[in-house]
């Protein structure tokens, strides 16, 4: 019997299975992680084996026979030692049986898995890492496979951090930082692994906490971040600047605008922004989609009538709800029941919706999104805001006049 064969016909722990646990344990890290804990007492390491009872030592006595030789060859080639264990039976009398696999030594073991090569770089890039930022000791021990993922950078990442510990807050773009033989690219291209190595080396006074993700990697460590645009539309014809209507502007300029306007909407679809009638004091604003939070940073915007047209689904209303939390006199318009119903032939179907609760929605507004979410008029509906007559914008906005 080959090792294949007498894994296909009994329980017993294999060589192959041997090694299949090993590689496990390789992949959770158990053994780069005591390279650097220090835990001496995991060598000897052991291995208890799924072996014959005294059952099979009586009906299948050559497919133990086997068995324990193929575990042999692996003593013989000093992979491990075998520790062994007396079954008595009554016919064949006293046999020893292994019990357990052991590795003396850290070498030996992955040796046998064929991972020595990669242990000795995770134990010099992690030397390295530890003797400029000891810090890190603990992520090091959590993440050792994360060392061994980024073997080729490691100089370079030290590099960065340390960059960052001498300037914290430096208030400059990606761009303007200059390192020898480290470009833009490799800092953006590394911004994960960035976020996990400086949350633990920065102090907490270099951390703008409330920014979170790779794309708040600029603002979370006092960079300047490509400035978020808003593009809109003057809807009244005497508050044209210099004649032009169909404006974007950076947060920070539209937030020192001073035109007079009395009344905003806000809506996503580019093209309803762009086919907005005219209306007195007012402007559209449209293409933020979720982007809406830097809003709260246009002060004049708190003292003017706040209108909000999205999707009849689940995100249009969340979208709704954060609008309310930065400027809670918002009201919505085109998103109600009756207008859901006087569009039937343009439902369409919502791919992924939000199931969030919304705090800031109000009954009605709060009933129509319960509803979606119950499919009480059909499974995952989508009114896009596109596919609403004209004719029912002009009317909600003699409404808007009016109220």
């Amino acid at each position: 019997y080959g090792a294949a064969t007498i894994a296909a016909v009994t329980p017993w722990t294999t060589p192959d299975e041997i090694r299949k646990i090993l590689l496990k344990r390789w992949q959770q890290g158990l053994f780069l992680a005591a390279q650097v804990d220090g835990n001496e007492s995991l060598f000897p390491w052991c291995l208890r084996l799924k072996g014959p009872n005294s059952h099979a030592l009586g009906e299948s006595f050559d497919e133990v026979r086997s068995w324990i030789q193929q575990l042999q060859k692996m003593e013989k080639r000093r992979e491990c030692s075998i520790q062994w264990k007396t079954v008595q039976h009554r016919q064949i009398g006293e046999n020893r049986i292994p019990q357990s696999i052991c590795f003396e030594s850290e070498e030996a073991l992955l040796r046998m898995i064929g991972k020595l090569g990669e242990a000795e770089r995770f134990q010099y890039d992690a030397s390295r890492l530890l003797e400029h930022f000891p810090q890190l000791r603990d992520w090091v021990i959590r993440y050792p496979h994360k060392i061994l993922l980024h073997h080729q950078q490691w100089e370079s990442i030290i590099t960065v951090i340390e960059w960052f510990l001498s300037h914290p807050q430096a208030g400059i773009y990606l761009r303007q930082i200059d390192l020898a033989q480290i470009d833009t690219k490799f800092i953006e291209q590394h911004r994960k692994v960035l976020t996990e190595l400086l949350d633990q080396t920065l102090p907490a006074t270099a951390i703008n906490s409330e920014y979170t993700g790779i794309k708040g990697f600029e603002s979370r460590y006092g960079l300047r971040s490509k400035p978020l645009l808003i593009r809109f539309r003057i809807l009244d014809p005497a508050l044209r600047l210099s004649g032009l209507s169909d404006l974007t502007l950076s947060v920070e300029e539209f937030a020192v605008l001073d035109l007079g306007v009395e009344t905003v909407f806000i809506t996503e679809n580019e093209i309803n922004g762009l086919v907005f009638p005219e209306y007195s004091k007012s402007l559209v604003i449209f293409g933020l989609g979720y982007g809406l939070q830097p809003l709260q940073q246009v002060l004049w915007l708190k003292a003017s009538e706040i209108y909000y047209w999205g999707d009849i689904d689940t995100h249009g209303f969340a979208m709704l709800d954060q609008i309310r939390h930065y400027l809670p006199q918002a009201r919505s318009m085109l998103m109600d029941r009756q207008i859901l119903l006087l569009h039937r032939q343009f439902w369409g179907r919502e791919q992924h919706p939000t199931q969030r609760m919304l705090r800031y929605l109000n009954e009605e507004e709060q009933r129509l999104y319960q509803q979606l979410l119950n499919h009480s008029h059909a499974t995952n509906l989508r009114l896009e805001q596109e596919r609403i007559s004209f004719p029912a914008l002009l009317q909600a906005l003699d409404v808007c006049r009016k109220s």
